[in-house]
C-alpha cells in the first residue's frame, strides 16, 4: 500500500511551496529594504554635496574677509603715513600744502582707530561707538570727570583688546615722541562676519532640530570635539566619543568638509533607526510566517488525528459488530458437535478458535472507549498467550520466553496487550519470512517494566525505522500498515508507556522495546 508514501510527497511537495512562498516574500522584502537605502544615502549625499556648497560659501566669505582687512591694513597705513606727514617737523621758511594728507585723514569714516601716546593717554580717536553719553546713562552716579576718566580708560583697554586681531603702529611724532596707532575691522567686516556666524548658526540648527535627518556628527579636524550633531548627549560624552566615531566610520565613511584653506571639519552618518529596523523586518517576517505555518500544521494535525480517531474507534466498533452474529452462530455448532460421538477433540479446538474469535471481538470493541487497566501478573498474561500463539505459527519459526520474575504484577489491559505482542511477533514473522527465532523477555528495571521482542528477520532501515509506526506504511505488497501503528496506539495512549525500535540491522534482525510504568 502506497498511502503513506503519497502522503510524505504530499508533504514534501507543500514544505517546497511553503519554501518558495517563504523565499519570494524575502526576495521582495530585501528588495525593498535595498531600495530604501540606496535612496537614504543618496539623501545623505545630497546633503553632503549641499554643505560641501556652503562651506566653499564660507570659504570665499572667509576669503573676502582676508582680501578686506589686507585692503584696510593699506588704508591704515596711508592714514597713518598721512599723519606723519603732517606731524612731522618742517623748517620755519618751508611752504607745505596739508591738503592732500588731510583729504586722505578724513576719508576714513568707518575703520574704528585710537592713538596712544607713549604714556598710553588718549591723544585721539576716530569712528568708536563707545560715547560719554552712554556711560553716563550707564552710570548716573558718576559726575562728569569720573565719566571722562572712565571713557579714557575704556578707550585704553579697547584699543589693546584689538592687537589681538590687527597689528598696531608706533611712530615717532617728534623727537622724544612716540605714538601709536590702534585700529579694528570695520563696521562692514564686523558685519559680514555677524552673517557668516548666523549662517554657521542656521546650519547648526538645521542639522540639530531636522528630526528627518539620519543620525549625524560633525567634528573639529582633529575629530576630538563635537561641533554639530543631533545625537542625545548622553552618546557623545568625552569617554564614548572615539568609540562612537569609530562606529560611526565603520558604517559610513565620513565625509570631508574644507570651511577654509585651514578648516576642515568631518562629518560622520549612520544609517537611520527606520532603516535598520526595516532591515530586521525579513527575518521578523520569516518567524511571523514560520509560526502561522506551525501553528496551521499543529491545528490541521489535530484535526487529522481526531478524525483518524473517529475512523479507528467506528472501524473497530463496526469490526467488532459484525463478528458478534457469527461467533453466536459458531458457539451453537460447537455445543451440537460436543453432544455428537467421536467430535470431542474438533469442538475442543473449535471451542478455542471461537474465544480467539471472541477476544478479537472484545479488542475492537474497547477501541476508542474508556479503557480500564487492572492489576494483574503481566508474566502469565504473556506466556499465556503465547502459549495460543505457539499451536498456530509457522513450525520452522522458534519462540522462547524468558522472565526475571515469576510475577510482575502491573496494571494493563490483558486484551488490549495481547493484541500488541500478536501484532508484533506477526510482523516479525512476515520479516523472517516463515524460518527464524523470536526472543521475547520481561525485566524489572529502576522501577520500569521492560518488554524486549526480537527477531533475526531481514531487519530495517533508519528510513523504515522512522516510519514504521506511521498509519499506512507497510514494506509488505498486501499489508495496510495498521499493526504497528495500532500497537503504538494501544501501549502510548491506553497504558502510558512507550513502543520503540531500539535496535535494526539488516539481515540480522530487530528488537521492539515495550516500557511499561506501574
Amino acid at each position: 500500500m502506497k498511502l503513506y508514501s503519497n502522503k510524505q510527497k504530499f508533504k514534501i511537495a507543500l514544505l517546497f511551496i511553503a519554501i518558495a512562498l517563504v523565499g519570494a516574500s524575502l526576495f521582495v522584502s530585501n528588495k525593498i529594504v535595498n531600495e530604501v537605502a540606496k535612496r537614504e544615502r543618496e539623501r545623505v549625499t545630497q546633503w553632503a554635496d549641499a554643505i560641501k556648497k556652503r562651506a566653499e560659501l564660507v570659504r570665499l566669505t572667509n576669503s573676502s574677509f582676508e582680501e578686506l582687512r589686507k585692503k584696510e591694513l593699506s588704508e591704515m597705513q596711508l592714514w597713518i603715513d598721512a599723519t606723519k606727514e603732517i606731524s612731522r617737523k618742517t623748517s620755519l621758511d618751508s611752504q607745505q600744502s596739508y591738503d592732500f594728507p588731510l583729504t586722505i585723514i578724513n576719508r576714513n569714516d568707518d575703520i574704528p582707530v585710537i592713538v596712544l601716546d607713549q604714556e598710553d593717554e588718549v591723544s585721539t580717536y576716530i569712528n568708536i561707538q563707545l560715547t560719554k553719553e552712554e556711560l553716563q546713562n550707564d552710570f548716573p552716579e558718576m559726575d562728569s570727570l569720573e565719566i571722562e576718566n572712565l571713557f579714557t580708560d575704556s578707550l585704553v583697554k579697547l584699543a589693546y583688546s584689538w592687537v589681538k586681531f590687527n597689528p598696531s603702529f608706533t611712530i615717532e611724532i617728534y623727537d622724544g615722541l612716540f605714538m601709536s596707532y590702534f585700529y579694528n575691522d570695520s563696521r562692514n567686516i564686523l558685519r559680514l562676519e555677524e552673517e557668516r556666524d548666523s549662517l554657521f548658526q542656521a546650519f547648526n540648527n538645521e542639522l540639530i532640530e531636522n528630526a528627518e535627518l539620519v543620525p549625524v556628527v560633525l567634528t573639529d579636524s582633529l575629530k576630538q570635539k563635537v561641533i554639530a550633531t543631533n545625537l542625545l548627549k548622553e552618546e557623545l560624552d568625552s569617554l564614548q566619543l572615539a568609540n562612537r566615531l569609530e562606529e560611526l566610520s565603520n558604517e559610513n565613511e565620513p565625509i570631508k568638509i574644507r570651511f577654509a584653506d585651514d578648516e576642515v571639519r568631518y562629518v560622520y552618518y549612520a544609517t537611520s533607526p527606520e532603516l535598520t529596523q526595516l532591515q530586521y523586518f525579513p527575518y521578523i517576517q520569516f518567524l511571523i510566517i514560520g509560526l502561522f505555518i506551525f501553528i496551521g500544521y499543529v491545528i490541521f494535525s489535530t484535526f487529522r488525528k481526531a478524525e483518524q480517531n473517529k475512523v479507528w474507534a467506528g472501524m473497530a466498533k463496526e469490526t467488532a459488530h459484525q463478528l458478534g452474529t457469527p461467533i453466536s452462530s459458531l458457539m451453537a455448532w460447537v455445543q451440537l458437535l460436543e453432544g455428537m460421538d467421536n467430535t470431542q477433540d474438533i469442538a475442543k479446538e473449535m471451542n478455542k478458535d471461537v474465544e480467539r474469535l471472541s477476544q478479537v471481538t472484545d479488542r475492537f470493541s474497547k477501541i476508542g472507549a474508556s479503557t480500564q487497566l487492572k492489576h494483574a501478573d503481566i508474566v502469565h498474561t504473556t506466556s499465556h498467550f503465547l502459549e495460543y500463539l505457539r499451536t498456530r505459527f509457522p513450525k520452522k519459526v522458534e519462540l522462547n520466553f524468558s522472565s526475571s520474575d515469576e510475577e510482575i504484577i502491573t496494571p494493563h489491559n490483558t486484551a488490549l496487550f495481547e493484541w500488541v505482542i500478536e501484532n508484533i511477533t506477526k510482523n516479525a514473522i512476515d520479516a523472517m519470512e516463515g524460518v527464524g527465532k523470536i526472543d521475547i523477555s520481561i525485566i524489572r528495571n529502576n522501577g520500569q517494566i521492560i518488554i524486549d521482542i526480537a527477531d533475526n528477520g531481514k531487519g530495517m532501515t533508519p528510513t523504515q525505522q522512522r516510519q514504521v509506526f506511521q498509519p499506512g506504511f507497510t514494506t509488505k505488497k498486501r499489508g495496510w500498515g495498521l499493526g504497528l501503528p495500532l500497537a503504538k496506539r494501544i501501549i502510548h495512549e491506553y497504558h502510558k508507556g512507550r513502543l520503540k525500535i531500539i535496535h535494526s540491522e539488516i539481515g540480522k534482525g530487530t528488537t521492539f522495546r515495550i516500557i511499561l510504568t506501574p
